[in-house]
């Protein structure tokens, strides 16, 4: 045997066992899940836009910082268009008028206290939501404009479809906090811990619309044409 093969063999076997280990087998492969959810009401039927998101517990993997990407709420025919809005703390979202008339934005929820001037086109400067929580949006012009933006501590959100199926992607096994949110005023997130595995994880939630809607909904529908 060469000395040169000799000085290898001492060389690696000096090598601590844990080195060892690593040097063999490499680096571990950690792939990630989706979690897809369904939001009925408790008639069964579909739930569109409730917002979902996880917050990892345990040894979970912790959210990545916010990503910098870009939001649109846009104004259509004196309507917000999306109705309902999800982002992570620290987005900044852009407020254009499409419509041929001027609206004027404003907030008085905690999570974020803004209003614009009157507008239409695209507005200065876009709006920072830095704080986590629910925000209503109106506008000072046009009463009947109502819009949701749930602003969250985590990147692992998403919304539900007209199907009442909305899917969070990119999770990495382990144990989540999960909140389900129905918009409105008085609504609080159903939350409850799940688990993910590696192969993905479906659930199905029943959301209760809010005490105030359901009574809104019950006079309307005792009311006198």
């Amino acid at each position: 045997m060469s000395s040169l093969i000799q000085r290898s063999i001492r060389s690696r076997a000096s090598l601590p066992l844990a080195l060892l280990a690593t040097l063999t087998l490499g680096p571990a492969v950690v792939h990630a899940a989706d979690l897809q959810i369904t939001v009925n009401d408790p008639g069964g039927q579909p739930l569109a836009d409730m917002v979902m998101y996880a917050e990892p517990v345990g040894g979970a993997t912790a959210p990545q910082p916010y990503s910098g990407a870009q939001v649109v709420i846009d104004q259509i025919h004196k309507e917000f268009v999306p109705r309902v809005t999800v982002v992570q703390t620290g987005t900044s979202i852009d407020f254009p008028n499409s419509d041929n008339i001027r609206h004027e934005v404003y907030s008085f929820s905690p999570a974020k206290d803004f209003t614009s001037k009157l507008y239409s086109g695209k507005p200065a400067a876009p709006v920072v939501f830095d704080k986590p929580g629910a925000v209503a949006l109106g506008c000072n012009i046009h009463d009947h404009m109502l819009a949701w933006v749930r602003v969250v501590d985590t990147p692992y959100f998403a919304k539900s479809g007209a199907d009442g199926v909305g899917t969070i992607a990119g999770l990495k096994p382990g144990d989540y906090r999960l909140s389900v949110w129905y918009p409105a005023a008085d609504s609080e997130p159903e939350v409850q811990q799940i688990h993910v595995d590696a192969e993905g994880t479906h659930l199905a939630v029943q959301l209760h619309p809010p005490v105030s809607q359901a009574a809104t909904a019950a006079a309307a529908a005792h009311s006198p044409n």
